[in-house]
């Protein structure tokens, strides 16, 4: 076989005259590969072939010069020479390999040679420096062992197999890498489910809302800081690309394209590694064994460069005199017992087990200066312990641009390929799938073989005919060598063998395990060589062989393969469970149908905690079809006459949906519905979906299943979850997790939601696989042992919630205290806290509020000074309506003063504050540059010494307020005077004021109104609105509005005042003219105008008297729930009894009292959502009840009197 310059030659021989001249031109030019010089001009102009192959060596080493040429072919448009070439190259190092030639003797450059070529650029700020390593005599530089190293690691990472085990097979893999998705990975709880269940979970991820990560910066710290790092833990699931990814990182560290400060790079599988189980080796012989790439670097060498490191002290890659990097990949695949707990020190130079070296390396007690990358599956991930991990990253593998780019590179004919694409992207499961590269591989096979033959069938829309097919593929493949009945054996023995270690787990496969399966070792090389896609024989030591399957979904399938072969073709079950003797005799008179053996694997599948059947599963359901069978005819026996059992089968799965296992077992039960093309559920649904009528529907547990099915498989932006879109219930917010799992954003608010959803949302939120980063759970019940429930979620280094909302949600401080505990936990979320609306307090209000001091007592403070301070990721916090009094913000302000604290955003309205609470807020801006750019202190009766107080600290420089309100504060020309004084003093910061519901007079507002117009003054927004001498009563009352009553709307036997103030029931009808809004059987009046501020009235009564409010649009004509107030969703009210009604529901007032109210209160803050009610007695008000509410409407008020001889009359304040 010809050597690589022979070929460079042969290539070159094959252009013609104007060809060449087009080649010559174009390397001189710079930039035909980055990193890469042009060639002088001078040193081309008068040479020839073989004069062109001498400069390009010497210009570019060997193997650049193979690079070049084959991009110069491309952009020449030779693509012909580009295929022959590159199966050329590929097949001389295959060669080479073959008869155990090395590096010298391959046509590869020489040590020699590697010493003498120009240098190639080094990577920006990574420079290595040459340090003489002193053994053996003569002493040699470090850098000349690193040019041996990579020249040699060159010739075994630069071409690569993919998916077949065949050596012709092998590509450049310069050619055929598409770059990855990798990320920041998790330290802990990493992922158990599924793995193909995981890839559909993260195929819903938004891309973007994790830092992505380039494939040569795996050891960049992900805080972009200059920390130390040692061990990096890439996970990622079968087939997702890690083994690519490591040799592309080689690859490029051997080509001198990145990485260049590692000196040397020592690349081990532990599939090597397995098979030296129970041996001792020194370290150098480890790696001489290993890595035969290794062996131009004396044993010698290696041990004085070990020892060096051993006994420097040195534990920083940075420092040390000699860089080493380790990689371990596949540790999902050992069969080693690492052992963490030994606490002996080792040597260099001693003999350790295999296990026990690898050990001590991970842990650092051998070479902790020495960098070590780990690659792994998730499930094997926690073999290492965290304590030994810096970095965690995984390996999501395709984006959707990054699949198009994998097919582009797969196929040149961008005909065909753009069909391909096209095609995959028809079948969302399909296109999911494909983010997995060994997927893309299995689906680039089939539709190319079904696009080059010209098959009119129907593309795979299912994974079970994805990968019949891909079989049918591989026995046409060997249909040459092995005539049919060879076939069936073959593929009979491998998938028993698929069978039996999938149910012990197995992944790779030894000699035992083979002989195990009744495959002799001899066949098994066999089974190699003819089913190369499906089978590979992998790189062992010496004679040592190891097999596998190409990718755990082809095993997988096999598996599955295997029950339905040896049920059509042996009459045998080989999932029936271990039985008595008894039980096996009756079977033998009694055989197993396909459906009873499916019916069971569903039955084991769905009691699986991670799914691990789950795949297994929709390949054994999909392979009962009659048509997939078709597709196997040759090598299942199939019965003419035998019935479809895909209705039964069917039938059952849905029986299982209905018995509402969880959600995620929902989900994959729904793929198993489509395997068996039974869309029936799913036509249902999008029917509702089309119509609209989703939240109107009576749409069973079942569908609400496949609702969630279909969303998940659409292409819909899933990125906001609204519960009230579907349904205000906590049964169908259970069924739909994985919906709230997917999103960013989850609004369940106002849906009666309890405990129940706290436990299964804090499930979803301590998920590896969730998304959630603001969550709405505002007017729930949830009460202390709902939050309790939640914040085991928010402890979970998983949780990445940003701002959470719990207003109105009945917590008390015993609630509060674990809230503030998963603070603790987990410091850097959330940034944003709502908790407010418990009550609003004030002197003259008495009423049963839930203690919420010191402040709400989410222990944000504490007594003693551990308090807001202390959680540095907080940037909004929300204590509005809770009755944290002086007491209170003096404690929050204390927390504030913390260096750590970064809160930008604190409201604080209806607290029960006074002027002492503003001192203390004021003494926030005395000392150091506060965060706060917003504060809200409205509804708080603070009167002008407060503003003054607080003015105090608005005029420091240290004070950055951007928007401050102080809306009905009880505030007079003279705060006015102290706001305008201090903001002269320090202009340069607030840009928005609010002042409305306050007395600021025309000279407080012409002071303030003034600085709108000075340059220097940063103010933009001045709120005066809705001002007066009535704003300065205290509590609600300063909100008193006068209003009437429409007689448009009066019910007949209404008898109204002259003012259209009060309304009494009388015997006669009166003679209202016909209105379309009047009442007609309803004893009801409405006001005549719509409110949608801050509001506030009495109402004296006599008799059964409702008083509330209602949108206009409330029904006037019938005598059902829909015109009766407080009955519906349009209406609220309270009534005589003590009795509060929204939609039809009663909630009987807290306040405990025998006697009736005949004077009531109403204070309604439509922007807060809010609608109170309160017993008037004397100048005191009783709270009876507050409903919270999003309104969208304004609001009227409405009375209801019933009874002749009662009377209902709006008050003067």
């Amino acid at each position: 076989m010809a050597s690589h310059i022979e070929l460079l030659l042969g290539v070159l021989q094959d252009l013609g005259n104007d060809e060449l001249k087009h080649f010559q031109w174009l390397l001189k030019q710079a930039g035909i590969i980055e990193g890469f010089p042009a060639i002088p001009k001078s040193r081309l102009e008068e040479a020839d072939r073989q004069d062109m192959v001498d400069e390009m060596v010497q210009t570019y080493s060997l193997h650049g010069a193979l690079r070049i040429t084959l991009e110069v072919l491309r952009k020449i448009g030779r693509n012909d020479l580009v295929e022959h070439f590159s199966q050329s190259v590929a097949q001389a190092n295959n060669d080479a390999t073959d008869v155990g030639e090395t590096s010298e003797t391959t046509g590869a450059c020489s040590i020699q040679q590697a010493q003498t070529v120009l240098p190639q650029p080094p990577t920006p700020g990574l420079q290595t420096e040459d340090v003489l390593v002193q053994r053996p005599k003569p002493p040699q530089p470090i850098t000349s062992y690193q040019r041996m190293l990579q020249s040699n690691l060159q010739n075994k990472f630069m071409c690569i197999l993919e998916g077949s085990s065949k050596q012709k097979d092998k590509k450049l893999l310069d050619d055929i890498y598409t770059e990855l998705y990798i990320i920041d990975g998790n330290d802990e709880d990493i992922n158990r489910q599924h793995e193909v269940r995981h890839i559909e979970m993260a195929s819903r991820r938004p891309q973007g809302s994790e830092r992505s990560i380039q494939h040569n910066d795996i050891f960049k710290h992900p805080s972009g800081e200059s920390t130390p790092v040692r061990t990096v833990l890439t996970h990622g699931i079968a087939g997702i690309g890690k083994t690519f990814l490591v040799h592309k990182f080689i690859l490029d560290w051997a080509e001198g394209r990145a990485n260049q400060d590692t000196h040397l790079t020592f690349p081990f599988t532990f599939r090597q590694l397995n098979l030296l189980k129970g041996r001792r080796f020194r370290l150098a012989e480890l790696i001489h064994k290993c890595i035969r790439e290794s062996q131009d670097i004396q044993e010698e060498a290696l041990n004085y460069i070990f020892t060096k490191l051993q006994t420097s002290g040195n534990t920083n890659y940075d420092k040390s005199t000699y860089k080493l990097l380790f990689v371990l990949d596949g540790l999902d695949e050992s069969r080693l017992h690492l052992n963490f707990c030994d606490k002996d020190e080792c040597s260099v130079d001693e003999p350790l087990f295999v296990n026990e070296l690898l050990a001590n390396l991970i842990q650092g007690k051998l070479l902790p200066s020495a960098r070590l990358w780990i690659t792994t599956r998730p499930a094997a991930a926690n073999q290492i312990p965290l304590d030994f991990v810096d970095i965690m990253t995984e390996v999501r593998g395709f984006t959707d641009p990054q699949k198009e780019e994998y097919f582009r590179k797969r196929f040149r004919d961008e005909q065909a390929c753009g069909r391909i694409i096209s095609h995959v992207k028809t079948s969302r499961s399909l296109h999911i799938m494909c983010h997995i590269p060994v997927f893309c591989w299995i689906t680039a096979t089939v539709l190319m073989e079904m696009l080059g033959e010209g098959e009119k069938n129907e593309i795979p829309q299912t994974l079970t005919e994805m990968y019949a097919k891909f079989l049918v593929f591989q026995m046409k493949q060997t249909a040459m060598k092995y005539d049919m009945t060879e076939n069936v054996k073959i593929i009979k023995s491998l998938a028993k063998l698929a069978f039996h270690q999938l149910e012990k787990g197995n992944l790779i496969f030894y000699e035992t395990d083979l002989k195990n399966s009744g495959i002799p070792l001899s066949d098994a090389s066999v089974y190699s060589g003819v089913f190369t896609q499906i089978f590979q024989e992998e790189d062992g030591l010496n004679e040592d062989k190891m097999f596998s399957f190409v990718h755990l979904s082809i095993h997988e399938f096999l598996a599955a393969f295997y029950v339905v072969l040896s049920l059509l073709n042996d009459n045998k079950d080989v999932m029936a469970e271990p039985q008595t003797p008894l039980q096996h005799l009756n079977r033998l008179f009694q055989k197993a149908t396909v459906t009873e053996v499916c019916e069971r694997a569903v039955d084991k599948a769905l009691q699986s905690p991670n799914g691990h059947l789950d795949l297994f599963l929709r390949f054994l359901l999909g392979l009962s079809l009659k048509s997939n069978q078709a597709l196997l005819r040759g090598l299942l026996k199939l019965k003419p006459s035998s019935k479809d059992t895909s209705q039964e089968l069917a039938k059952y799965i849905k029986k299982k949906i209905r018995e509402n296992p969880s959600p995620e077992r929902c989900i994959n039960l729904f793929h198993c519905l489509s395997e068996l093309r039974d869309w029936s559920l799913v036509d249902e649904i999008q029917h509702y979906l089309r119509t609209g009528s989703i939240s109107t529907a009576h749409i069973s547990p079942a569908q609400w299943s496949a609702l969630v099915y279909v969303l998940l498989s659409s292409e819909e932006d899933l990125d906001v979850f609204d519960l009230k879109k579907y349904s205000r219930s906590e049964e169908v917010l259970l069924r739909m997790l994985p919906l709230v799992k997917v999103s960013t954003t989850a609004l369940l608010s106002q849906c009666q939601l309890s405990r129940l959803s706290c436990e299964a949302l804090a499930s979803t939120l301590s998920s590896q696989a969730s998304s959630v980063r603001e969550l709405d759970l505002s007017f729930n019940k949830l009460h202390d042992v709902g939050v309790n429930l939640l914040s085991v979620g928010l402890k979970s280094s998983h949780c990445k919630l940003e701002t959470l909302r719990l207003s109105c949600c009945e917590v008390t401080q015993d609630g509060c205290t674990p809230l503030a505990s998963a603070l603790s936990t987990n410091p850097s979320y959330p940034k944003e806290l709502d908790l407010s609306n418990d009550r609003p307090r004030n002197p003259k209000v008495k009423q049963p509020t839930v203690k919420l001091r010191i402040p709400v007592h989410c222990e944000l403070t504490e007594p003693r000074g551990h308090n807001v301070g202390q959680y540095s990721s907080l940037r909004g916090l929300d204590l509005s309506n809770n009755d944290l009094q002086d007491v209170g913000v003096k404690r929050l302000s204390a927390g504030l003063e913390s260096p750590r604290c970064r809160l930008e955003d604190l409201r604080l309205s209806w607290c029960c504050m006074s002027e002492k609470g503003c001192d203390y807020l004021a003494s926030v801006f005395q000392s150091k540059p506060s965060s706060l750019r917003n504060l809200d202190l409205s509804n708080n009766d603070l009167r002008d010494l407060g503003v003054e107080l607080l003015s105090l600290g608005l005029e420091r420089p240290n004070c950055r307020l951007e928007t401050l309100s102080l809306s009905g504060c009880l505030v007079t020309e003279k705060g006015c005077s102290s706001l305008a004084s201090a903001i002269s003093f320090n202009p340069s910061h607030l840009r928005e004021l609010d002042l409305s519901y306050n007395h600021p007079g025309d000279s407080g507002l012409k002071l303030l109104s003034a600085g709108l117009e000075d340059p220097h003054w940063r103010l933009e927004t001045l709120r005066v609105d809705h001002c007066g001498e009535s704003r300065m009563l205290l509590g609600p009352k300063k909100y008193a509005c006068e209003l009437t009553l429409d007689p448009n709307t009066a019910y007949k036997n209404f008898l109204l005042s002259q003012d259209n103030k009060k309304v009494t029931v009388v015997k006669e009808q009166q003679p209202y003219p016909d209105h379309p809004d009047r009442f007609e059987v309803r004893c009801q009046v409405l006001g005549m105008n719509g409110l949608t501020g801050r509001c506030y009235w009495e109402v004296e009564w006599s008799g059964p008297v409702t008083v509330g409010v209602a949108y206009r649009g409330i029904e006037k004509k019938g005598k059902g729930d829909d015109s009766l107030l407080g009955w519906n969703n349009k209406s609220w009210g309270f009534d005589y009894r003590n009795i509060a009604w929204h939609d039809g529901k009663a909630t009987v007032s807290s306040t405990s009292s025998t006697h009736r109210p005949d004077r009531i209160a109403v204070y309604l803050d439509w922007p807060a959502g809010t609608l109170s009610f309160y017993r008037v007695l004397s100048d005191t008000l009783v709270h009876l009840h507050t409903f919270h509410c999003t309104f969208t409407e304004p609001l009227y008020p409405v009375l209801e009197v019933v009874g002749t001889g009662c009377f209902a009359s709006l008050c003067s304040c």
